[in-house]
This record gives structure tokens, sequence and C-alpha cells, in this order.
């Protein structure tokens, strides 16, 4: 199916700048490789305003004298950390001007927030958007992981949190979001054991949350789709309780790249080599090494045995190479004998979910997820 023409100018701006970041990165490879040091000749207001021996030797003492009376600075960032400091406040705005742009703001819920310990981990914040005020019995929860290829997003993305609000009212569903650590700051497994531990606690703290521990899933999206599937992995290999559903939403689940379906950024006019840098970008921010990716906790496609986790619904868009991994995931628990569906929304793209003011598929989207999460009522 043709590409929805909603997407035609946002793929505009999206291949130039994945276009200008591969040049970017080419120009800074070559320039690294450039045997001769580049000194640039000094100008003549810089000559006329160069102090000479003596002031620069006084300078020099009185300078000293200072530093030594003066109090330690606190460190300062160093420039990758600077950089990255910029993109997440860059995609911060971004993510309000979408919202107000092509999103729909979320509904006023009741909020709680908590501080969960993480054994030999940071601690990791959980928020709860309960459904309603009036709710006298205890209600179906869904633990929650946001996407953004593991190094930015975040709870309180304006996106995010709206998408939260909605989910819970119209589902009747509780929805504790993780807000995991990011990479490359805290790489693999730090969020999944973020995520292992924020689920053991949603169990022991249920009664008192006014949870039902006997109606509980998770949820995930993107990069949040792989912590999601590899938290339930973990909860089975670890003797946890059971999960009742997990709702994967363009999910990467294998970091080798194996299952990537390039033909779908090829439809899309993006070079397959430009394709391929970016997603393997990503694997390379979140895993301390390659060779990590075959982990099953790093990719949950490859793991050993899907037999016993819970039942699954995997969205996926058919204009994201990611499809391939929902499609494989989708497969490989239906072969294990896990009740697994995989549907594919047609002439959309990853980040469909967003666009509910101005996109009819997404408002589907939307619905088919609240259909998947009152599940949980049963």
């Amino acid at each position: 199916m043709r590409l929805d023409p909603f997407f035609d100018e946002r793929l505009r701006v999206h291949r130039k700048y994945l276009l200008d970041k591969a040049t970017g990165s080419m120009r800074a490879r070559l320039a690294a490789l450039w045997p001769f040091p580049r000194v640039a000749a000094p100008t003549a207001a810089a000559e006329a305003s160069a102090p000479s021996t003596a002031e620069a030797t006084g300078s020099t003492v009185e300078a000293r004298a200072q530093q030594r009376t003066k109090k330690p600075e606190k460190p300062t960032l160093g420039p990758r950390a600077q950089a990255r400091a910029r993109k997440r406040r860059a995609a911060l705005a971004w993510d309000r001007t979408e919202l107000r742009t092509v999103g729909v703001a979320g509904p006023e819920v009741r909020i709680a927030e908590h501080r969960v310990d993480v054994p030999g981990r940071p601690s990791v914040r959980v928020r709860i958007y309960f459904p309603s005020e009036a709710a006298d019995a205890p209600v179906p929860a869904v633990l929650a992981f946001f996407g953004g290829a593991f190094r930015i997003g975040g709870i309180d993305y304006p996106t995010t949190d709206a998408g939260f609000r909605r989910r819970a009212v119209d589902a009747e569903v509780a929805i504790a979001a993780v807000d995991y650590a990011l990479a490359p700051d805290h790489q693999y497994p730090v969020p999944v054991e973020q995520g292992y531990a924020a689920l053991q606690w949603l169990f022991a703290q249920a009664e008192e949350l006014g949870i039902d521990p006997g109606r509980i899933g998770v949820l995930g999206t993107s990069a949040g789709g792989n912590i999601a599937a590899a938290v339930t992995l973990m909860n089975r290999d670890r003797g946890g309780p059971d999960l009742r559903l997990q709702l994967l939403e363009v999910p990467v689940v294998d970091l080798t790249g194996a299952h990537l379906d390039l033909s779908a950024t090829r439809a899309l006019g993006i070079p397959r080599f430009i394709a391929v840098r970016e997603l393997r970008s990503v694997a390379r921010t979140y895993l301390p090494s390659r060779r990590r990716a075959r982990e099953s906790y790093a990719s949950p496609l490859r793991a050993a045995s899907h037999e016993g986790l819970p039942p699954a619904v995997i969205l996926t868009a058919e204009y994201d190479p990611l499809r391939g991994d929902g499609d494989a995931y989708g497969a490989a628990l239906r072969t294990a004998g896990v009740d697994a569906s995989v549907v594919r929304y047609q002439g959309v793209t990853h980040d469909t979910p967003i666009f509910l003011a101005v996109l009819p598929a997404a408002r589907r989207w939307h619905d088919d997820v609240v259909a998947a999460l009152r599940r949980l009522h049963a």
C-alpha cells in the first residue's frame, strides 16, 4: 500500500536528516585520518593583542596564585556527554511540538510516583496512571516501557505521558510506567534489571496500590518493546508470578539485525547503507559489546525457548524495518504454543501512534491497544 500522504513531507525531512548525519560522520572520520596538524595562522589583530613575554609571565604567576585560592569547580561534562544532553533537549522540544501539532493531550488522571530499588543497579522511578478516582475494586495493570532507541525518551516526554493517560482511562487499566535508565550512560542489562525489579515491586505492592495481582501484563514500544519482552522472559526464568499479557508495539527483539526488513526503508527511498548504519548505532549504544546481542535478554527472539510466556499482541507498521522483528517474534511464540497475534498497519511508519489528531490509522491503533488491554479484565 502507498505511504499515507500525511508522511510525505515528514519523510523528506527525515531522509535529509539521515543523509546529513551520515555525511557529517564521514567528514569527521576523514578529518581524523588527516596526517598533518591544522594550525590557523595568527591574524594581525591577534598578534597586536598578544601579551609580551614579561606580561605573559606575570599573568601566569598571578593566575596560579588565584587558582590556589579558588574553590574547586564542579566537574563538567565531557564533549560526548554534552552532545548527548543537547540531543535529548532537542528531542524533548520536538516531542512537545509533536503533541501540540499532531497529537492529542491526555486527560486528567490520578497519578502516584514511586522510587524502586534495584539490587546492584541505579534505582528507578515508576509512575502509575490510575483509570478512575471512583474505582472501588482492584484494577488490572500493565508495566509499561517507552520507546526511544534506548538513548532518548522518558515518562516525562509529552506524547508518552499523554498516551499513557489516554490508555489508562479508555482501557480502565492502571499503567505503571518505568523511567528506565538511558544508554550509553547505563547500558544493557541495566534497563532490563530495572524493569524486572519494577515488576517484582508491582506484584508485591499490588494490594496497597489498588491493583489486582492476578491481572498484570507488560507493554512496550520499540526499544521499550525489547525491554518488555526481556522482562517477560526474565520473569519466567526466575520463577516470577504469572503475567496475563505482553503487548508489544513495533518492537525490536533481535539486536543482531538478522530480522530487519530493509525493503521497508528501500520503499521510502532511504539508501540501505544509511538505514543499516542507523540501526546498528542503536545496538552499539545499548550493548557493551556486539557479542552480547545474542543473549536472550538483549534479543528476546534468540531465547532458547519461548514456552510458558504470556499471550502476546504485536503491532507492526508496513514502512518500518522492525516489522520483520515483530513477525518473527510472533511466529516464534506461536511455535512454542503461546497465543500470539501480529497485526501490520498498512501505509504507515514506526511512530504512527503519536499522530492521533491527524491520522485515522493512529486512532485505530489506539483502539486496538485499548481492546488488547481490556483483555486483562477477563
